[in-house]
């Protein structure tokens, strides 16, 4: 008879074990819908460090066809994009709802280095020929979306 009880628990835990596996990847992937919108740029804009980045997107040049995470997320991968996705969405929710969030929004040194590498994707044939090792933005200066007018240069 404990041999019965114990195959018994074995078979509660082993589905209670593969209830919360899917219960976590699905708290850390969720729905495709809430994947979706937290890529589009409108969800990027909903905190209030980002509406000045998100406004000067929406009014400026050939980049408003791009997505947020087009630039900001690495794209050599799936799996390394939304690894960064959730750690950076993470950290942000964190120093968000702690209060601890600045009032303008800075890059990161990985960040520089993502934005960096897809400026160079994205632009592989006109930059062929260039230094890139000096980020793109030291010439491009309206490109950190402080103003409006991405496309121009100084």
């Amino acid at each position: 008879m404990g041999d019965g009880k114990s195959t018994k628990l074995a078979r509660y835990l082993a589905v209670f074990a593969a209830a919360g596996v899917l219960i976590v990847l699905f708290l850390l992937l969720g729905p495709p819908e809430l994947l979706a919108k937290s890529e589009a740029p409108i969800f990027c804009g909903g905190c209030h460090v980002m509406e000045e980045q998100f406004e000067a997107w929406a009014h400026a040049g050939a980049h408003r066809r791009k997505q947020c995470v087009d630039c900001h997320l690495p794209n050599e991968n799936v799996a390394l994009r939304y690894f960064w996705k959730s750690l950076d969405g993470m950290k942000d929710v964190v120093l968000f709802y702690s209060g601890m969030a600045k009032e303008r929004a800075a890059m990161s040194a990985h960040g520089a280095e993502v934005l960096q590498a897809n400026c160079i994707r994205c632009h592989s044939s006109a930059v062929e020929f260039i230094d890139q090792d000096r980020k793109c933005w030291e010439c491009h200066r309206r490109l950190p979306h402080r103003r409006s007018g991405a496309m121009a240069t100084t």
